[in-house]
């Protein structure tokens, strides 16, 4: 294996934009998160819906997972 026949690696998100990637994703993140908080704190126990709930929680820890990501590898813990 010859190191001067591979082709450098360009990711398809620059650097540049990692930043602005981890603050949307956590911010709106935070937002699923706390409109989920609200739902099962004013719902009773007649009125909660499983699936609303599961998809909420869902996509709240989908948000905050990559802006995790994208936080980490703003200040250069490459993952």
């Amino acid at each position: 294996m010859d190191a001067a026949k591979f082709v450098p690696y360009n990711p398809p998100v620059g650097e540049a934009s990692f930043p602005g990637c981890a603050g949307f994703f956590l911010v709106l993140g935070l937002l699923f998160m706390a409109y989920f908080l609200v739902v099962e704190v004013t719902s009773s126990k007649k009125d909660r819906n499983i699936v609303k709930e599961f998809l909420l929680a869902a996509i709240a820890a989908g948000l905050l997972g990559f802006g995790t990501v994208f936080m980490m590898l703003w200040v250069g813990i490459y993952v």
